[in-house]
């Protein structure tokens, strides 16, 4: 299979491919691999080569799972693969073994998928730019001094140059959604706890966090959730069931929806004209869809929930690197850490108990304000991000960490809401800026109801479609 070739189909279509003998799983992975050799050098998306893993694995037989044969990445963060290292991009996790597979992970093998490398993430996925010390920047292939986003900024980067057509991510504050709209990408950050962490973590982030793809298409997007949504063995509650497919409800007629239009964050900062106009249109093809949009935000103490965020991560951060502390004998040094990872990891192990409880209080009171918000509006329309994605340095100020972490606040002001209510919450690819960047728009709706985000995706991917083709790594 030439390149060119591969770059029509996206994850969905090339299983197809497979499952008619058209086409072998050496075969695609010979073409990724290809792929990765020509691109990756100038984006740094991939930073571990598993491809003596993938040969191994097809070799083996692969499950005849709905991804058979098609080539995969896995984010370096969080969900392990046995007898490999996920680093997080942090020195102190380097060499770290898995000893078994995450249940995603496994569910992504059973799926038929060939993993056959790792992606770049910042330090502990503590930014909303991919540029780590450990392995340096990746590079957003559409213009290759701007940031791809974070934390999961190798797999989009990855995915719009065309060495994958879908690429595992996670979402603790944005995560998914920020190199989605970075790159050109759609970026579903799905309802809290649809798709399992474990067997490791449970809820990371008193909840906030969640994993699943970027790709180039809703129905990737779709039928991903389908692979891998539902409970593991342990899980204390089950999120909200779906009814049928993920992927049945891509085509599906959404009906006449009640739609509120932000434009202004709940915490107030500057919005890019360019992508103010971009959720302007988006909101007028709403609109012009048959839908109902109108001026509204929900009644959230944005103040107070940042706060809790603050307390809740840097607790999180703390818990783990002194976990691995104990695990060596030897106390995390702050020469091992970027500056903003140590500043905190220093807050965390400062946080009292009562703190920490009061911050998850904040949080649920949050949710149920959401909740309240969702009983009037289908859906919540916004920018995913403040600006275009913005040149490689932006937010690294080793010198002033906390002026870095201002900046990124300010650059994502939008996004970590959604991870602290549990709401389920998709970025679209739906503009450009007048220099070719991209802009992505956010729809977010109850909890629950990514059928009802996956309809009005289908329903904005049919009337306006983006390109799926890769960047052009310029």
């Amino acid at each position: 299979m030439e390149l060119h070739e591969y770059h029509r189909h996206d994850a969905m279509g090339l299983a197809d491919l497979v499952r008619r003998g058209e086409v072998a799983p050496t075969e695609l992975l010979d073409v990724a691999e290809r792929a990765a050799a020509e691109r990756n050098p100038a984006i740094n998306a991939i930073t571990h080569d598993l491809g003596a893993f993938a040969r191994a694995e097809i070799e083996r037989g692969l499950p005849d799972g709905p991804f058979r044969g098609v080539p995969f990445l896995l984010k370096d963060q969080y969900q392990q693969l046995a007898g490999t290292v996920t680093t997080a991009s942090c020195r102190p996790l380097a060499s770290t073994v898995a000893e078994r597979d995450s249940t995603l992970t496994a569910r992504y093998r059973a799926a038929g998928l060939v993993i056959f490398g790792k992606t770049n993430t910042p330090e502990l996925a503590l930014s909303p730019t991919t540029e780590p010390a450990m392995w340096g920047p990746t590079h957003n292939p559409w213009a290759l001094g701007h940031s791809a986003g974070g934390s999961s900024g190798g797999a989009a980067a990855a995915v719009a140059a065309g060495i994958v057509p879908a690429a595992h991510a996670s979402d603790g504050g944005g995560s998914i959604r920020i190199p989605a709209a970075a790159c050109g990408l759609v970026g579903l950050k799905p309802t809290r706890g649809r798709v399992p962490l474990g067997p490791d973590v449970f809820e990371n982030w008193a909840g906030a966090t969640c994993a699943h793809v970027v790709t180039r298409t809703v129905r990737d997007t779709a039928a991903f959730l389908d692979a891998t949504a539902g409970p593991e063995l342990g899980d204390s509650y089950v999120c909200h069931p779906q009814e049928g497919s993920f992927l049945a409800e891509v085509g599906r007629d959404p009906g006449r929806l009640r739609i509120a239009l932000m434009t202004v964050p709940l915490r107030e900062v500057p919005v890019d004209p360019e992508v103010v106009a971009a959720t302007e249109a988006a909101a007028a093809q709403l609109a012009a869809l048959g839908h109902d949009v109108v001026v509204a935000s929900p009644a959230i103490d944005i103040d107070a929930l940042m706060g809790a965020f603050g307390v809740i991560t840097s607790s999180g951060v703390a818990a783990m690197l002194d976990g691995v502390a104990r695990r060596r004998d030897a106390p995390i040094e702050e020469h091992e850490l970027e500056p903003a990872t140590w500043l905190t990891y220093r807050r965390g192990q400062g946080n009292l108990a009562a703190q920490y409880v009061d911050a998850v209080g904040t949080v649920q009171r949050a949710t149920r304000a959401a909740a309240r918000f969702h009983e009037t509006y289908d859906l919540l329309l916004c920018p995913t991000l403040a600006t275009p994605p913005p040149p490689h340095g932006t937010f690294r100020t080793p010198d002033d960490p906390m002026r870095g972490m201002i900046a990124s606040g300010r650059f994502s002001p939008f996004a970590a809401v959604m991870n602290l209510t549990g709401e389920p919450s998709i970025s679209l690819p739906l503009a450009r800026s007048a220099t070719g960047l991209p802009i992505g728009v956010m729809l977010t709706a109850a909890l629950g109801a990514e059928g009802l985000l996956l309809r009005v995706a289908g329903q904005l991917e049919r009337a306006v479609p983006w390109s799926t083709a890769p960047a052009p790594v310029a």
